[in-house]
């Protein structure tokens, strides 16, 4: 991370005192990795060197966000694809039930 990085990631702390803020508690393993996957979705935190992971919330939508991110990183991949095909079959069971009440 250079000099820039700090200024820009320091301004939108600054910039974002009225917005509610978290610090989340994640894996010191994982937290960079949830930092960026939150970076990418345009979801505003700050991790600094030896300092727990703080997340802005915005709206609902966020914090699904984080969840889900949190989620991916700490689930087991088994547990995951278990959850996936679960999905699979809620959906394809509705569409089932929509077909058959016509």
């Amino acid at each position: 991370m250079n000099n820039s990085d700090r200024v820009n990631e320091q301004s939108q702390i600054e910039s974002s005192q009225a917005t509610p803020s978290r610090i989340l508690e994640v894996r010191w393993a994982y937290r960079w990795e949830v930092y960026r996957r939150l970076k990418m979705l345009d979801i505003q935190c700050t991790c600094t060197t030896n300092e727990p992971l703080r997340v802005y919330l915005h709206s609902p939508t966020t914090a699904i966000q984080i969840w889900s991110v949190l989620r991916q990183c700490g689930t087991d991949r088994r547990e995951l694809i278990d959850w996936l095909e679960n999905c699979w079959g809620v959906k394809s069971h509705s569409r089932t039930r929509k077909t058959d009440n016509r």
